[in-house]
């Protein structure tokens, strides 16, 4: 369980989101991976999932054919964002990165 101060404050997002431009705050922290093909996204997920079972946290991940559209938040702090999630979004652009992905926050959907 989240302790109530692993909670960032709406000043603490902004500055972390400044580090991460291809991710936005819609209550949770969201962005859209395009990769170069089908299988590279395929290969991209499970690196995600790789990184989630490491880190005990669990983005939900939507593939779509080259696309991924990925959302975390902090389930055992009411869905609110913690540390947690930055560090997770950190090391998911990370791995996009180094799968040639692009991102697209421009296609970002409200669920």
């Amino acid at each position: 369980m989240a302790a109530p101060d692993d909670v960032l404050t709406r000043t603490r997002i902004d500055i972390e989101l400044q580090s991460l431009p291809q991710w936005r705050d819609l209550g949770d922290l969201r962005t859209v991976l395009k990769c170069p093909t089908s299988a590279g996204a395929l290969e991209l997920f499970a690196a995600i999932g790789e990184l989630a079972e490491k880190a005990n946290h669990h983005p939900d991940v939507d593939w779509r054919y080259d696309t991924l559209f990925i959302a975390t938040s902090s389930h055992d702090a009411g869905g609110q964002i913690t540390a947690r999630d930055i560090a997770l979004a950190r090391a998911i652009s990370n791995a996009a990165q180094r799968a040639g992905a692009v991102a697209r926050p421009e296609l970002i959907r409200r669920t």
